[in-house]
């Protein structure tokens, strides 16, 4: 990481849509460099803190700033050193992709850009395909290209909202595979996703409900609150006994993620409620395959600290 203004600083920020709060009281910074995720369902305020950043829309209170500038004040400076994938970034389906790549660049002033856009097709594998209309492209090509447009003014920093949404597996790996290749070359990349799994893959992560921070950590560091507390479960019911499970002596809370279930203890380790969820399976009558102490994920986490949340508890 350099030195320098932060890559993105959030203090106290707020906004509200009409008597609906998007965000209350929001702080994190993002240093140059770094692998950010802005993680949440929907409704956290992922979106809204992205186009604050893009300078799109003003906050209510608290101070945005890019660089160490008002994404507002300093728009045209900040437009300049900032990529915006959106949700639904526009291709031209009746342009190639060479076309939509040359009107990216004009839009953003960028007077010799062919041998960046060479570069950017050669990182994305397009350029087999550079005459081929984008309305031509599959899915996984189309989110390629549109990162491509994205990046052909050379921005410092990459405000990425949920671009890998409804993108199938393969072309999610290849889109995590580039976004490591540009974080190579010095660029700051903050994502917004709703997917846990993929706030692994970030160096820091802030975790938002209902436009409040929960926390701003490494998922490592997130993970290891919760070290040795979770049991996962196994039966050969199609879904996991969760009310079974819930009413064993010690249990905080029961998640079910397909057929398993992972049961999360407090007071006591999982290691030492194994043989408790065992015994109470095993009198419901319940064929047990596997009990296992498993590491906490993120999904975990979050649901724990959404709950500390909900009871009034310090978070």
């Amino acid at each position: 990481m350099t030195a320098g203004p932060a890559a993105l600083a959030f203090t106290r920020v707020t906004k509200q849509y009409g008597a609906i709060p998007a965000l209350a009281d929001v702080s994190f910074e993002i240093a140059a460099g770094e692998m950010f995720g802005l993680i949440g369902p929907d409704g956290a305020g992922k979106t809204t803190s992205i186009r604050l950043a893009c300078g799109l829309i003003r906050p209510d209170g608290g101070q945005v700033a890019v660089l160490g500038r008002d994404p507002v004040k300093s728009h045209r400076a900040v437009t300049g050193d900032v990529g915006y994938l959106s949700q639904r970034f526009s291709l031209y389906g009746d342009l190639t992709i060479d076309e939509n790549i040359g009107f990216f660049a004009e839009i953003h002033g960028v007077k010799r850009f062919e041998p960046v856009r060479d570069r950017l097709l050669a990182m994305t594998q397009l350029t087999p395909f550079r005459a081929r209309r984008a309305d031509r492209l599959s899915g996984g090509m189309k989110q390629k290209l549109a990162l491509a447009c994205t990046l052909v003014h050379e921005p410092k920093v990459l405000l990425l909202d949920e671009p890998t949404t409804g993108v199938d597996p393969v072309s999610r790996r290849e889109f995590w595979k580039l976004l490591s290749e540009f974080l190579a070359s010095g660029l700051t990349v903050v994502m917004a996703t709703p997917y846990l799994d993929e706030a692994e893959r970030c160096s820091r992560i802030v975790l938002l409900h209902e436009g409040r921070v929960l926390s701003v950590d490494r998922p490592e560091n997130l993970q290891a609150t919760l070290r040795g507390q979770i049991l996962e479960v196994i039966t050969d019911t199609a879904r996991p006994p969760t009310d079974v499970l819930a009413a064993v002596a010690g249990v905080a809370d029961v998640q079910p993620f397909g057929e398993r279930a992972h049961v999360r203890f407090s007071g006591k380790s999982a290691a030492e409620g194994e043989r408790q969820v065992r015994d109470a399976l095993e009198r419901a009558g319940l064929r047990v395959i596997s009990v296992r102490p498993v590491a906490a994920s993120l999904e975990d986490v979050f649901i724990e600290l959404v709950g500390r949340r909900a009871v009034g508890g310090r978070v």
